[in-house]
């Protein structure tokens, strides 16, 4: 894979959301209105099954089990290896982000667009807000963010409590946000929020 150096003045902005928050959502809305979204989170599950430098490091990490008979990544595998294993984990991202953020900084430069947004969901937590211009957290109460997961994943109440507790508090990702979207009622408000945030960025661009 091509180092992707940066070669533009785009404005970045993050988007961000813990599980259930709605976060892809909002990239839906604001592509709609026209804007380039980069998913990270898409292309990290890409980048595991077609970059073969990655399939290889993963393989030395955590063993041949870690892709199919296919040669298809194994996400069940890997997960269940590095859920309690936080050391692994790390290991494991310090494969795959590096590999994301070249990925995500050659699209960068193949968009014409004067505002570029990229969603993920350590955008906190691996400090790439500080390369943004902005950043929009999209955020929703606890208990209905494990109701969204529960019915979109058919996971257990004590599933998706223990995925949250693995995430940054809220509380803290909201000191940190730019815009904070609220994602409590129904998708036209959503929406609505949305096209807010968006018209308080342009203007801040004037």
């Amino acid at each position: 894979m091509e180092d992707g150096i940066l070669k533009t003045t785009k404005k970045i902005i993050g988007i961000t959301g813990g599980i259930g928050s709605g976060k892809s959502t909002v990239s839906k809305f604001i592509e709609e209105l026209g804007f380039p979204v980069y998913d990270s989170d898409f292309w990290a599950k890409e980048l595991v099954n077609i970059d073969e430098n990655l399939k290889s490091r993963i393989i030395e990490l955590l063993g041949e089990e870690s892709y199919d008979e296919h040669g298809k990544y194994n996400r069940k595998f890997v997960a269940e290896k590095v859920f309690d294993h936080q050391e692994l984990l790390l290991k494991l991202n310090q494969i795959i982000h590096p590999a994301v953020k070249i990925h995500f900084e050659n699209w960068v430069n193949a968009q014409n667009a004067e505002f570029v947004f990229k969603e993920t969901a350590l955008l906190f937590e691996l400090k790439l807000n500080e390369s943004c211009y902005q950043s929009i957290l999209v955020t929703a109460d606890e208990n209905i963010r494990i109701k969204r997961v529960m019915d979109r994943d058919s996971r257990t109440y004590r599933e998706v409590k223990e995925i949250i507790g693995k995430q940054m508090p809220e509380a803290e990702k909201v000191k940190l946000a730019d815009f904070v979207i609220q994602n409590n009622t129904d998708l036209k408000t959503l929406k609505d929020f949305t096209h807010q945030a968006m018209n308080e960025l342009k203007r801040m661009d004037l």
